[in-house]
């Protein structure tokens, strides 16, 4: 038989020790970090610049775009007046606690408030990774489906809240807004669920307002 070495709990330790670190740090420092997760075309960038275009006078922001390649996403938060960064992830699915600190770090943080991780568009390992993010947030838009928390349990369970995006096109869709909720709670009662569209500002009160009460 092969020796066969375990890597994977010494990894997951030496990372959760980290995400640690930088959570009270940034604490210290009165920087609220939330790790935003989703599927590619969730929204998340529309979501991130209507916040934005809301709150950014009265709540610095600051966003670290995760990505495998190219500045797109970062270019348009620049130009709402938010600071940002572009991470490329050289092929990887995740961010976690160290690369979050090189991103961030990267920036001028002296005014910011709120830093957001907008993270590689996936459902599967960012949900494995502890960024550091004092607050993990979902983002599903309403195209996606009512049945996402039955395929993708793991990302439901360890959230903190949940935003329903692309309310605006719910008459275009089967998406059934109460099974989603009863299926999301299933998973985890203490969730918050924001149901929004940011095209129209429908809902959006509500999260922004969730955001300034987790403000240090």
């Amino acid at each position: 038989m092969a020796k066969v070495i375990e890597l994977n709990k010494s990894v997951t330790e030496s990372n959760d020790r980290d995400a640690q670190e930088l959570r009270e740090e940034l604490k210290e420092k009165g920087l609220l970090l939330i790790n935003l997760m989703s599927s590619p075309g969730s929204g998340k960038t529309t979501l991130l610049s209507r916040t934005i275009t809301d709150i950014n006078d009265e709540a610095k922001i600051a966003v670290l775009e995760a990505d495998i390649a190219s500045d797109v996403d970062a270019v348009k938060i620049e130009s709402l007046g938010a600071k940002s960064i572009q991470v490329h992830t050289d092929g990887m699915c995740h961010m976690d606690a160290g690369m979050t600190r090189r991103g961030l770090f990267g920036m001028d943080l002296s005014d910011v408030k709120i830093a957001f991780l907008e993270n590689v568009g996936n459902l599967i390992c960012p949900a494995e990774f502890d960024t550091g993010a004092h607050k993990n947030v979902m983002i599903l838009s309403v195209p996606e489906g009512d049945d996402k928390p039955l395929k993708y349990p793991l990302m439901f369970s360890m959230v903190d809240a949940l935003v329903i995006t692309k309310m605006d096109t719910k008459g275009y869709f089967t998406f059934d807004l109460d099974a989603c909720i009863e299926h999301v709670k299933k998973l985890n009662r203490n969730v918050q669920i924001f149901p929004v569209s940011a095209k129209t500002g429908e809902g959006m009160d509500a999260w922004e307002a969730w955001l300034k009460e987790n403000l240090f």
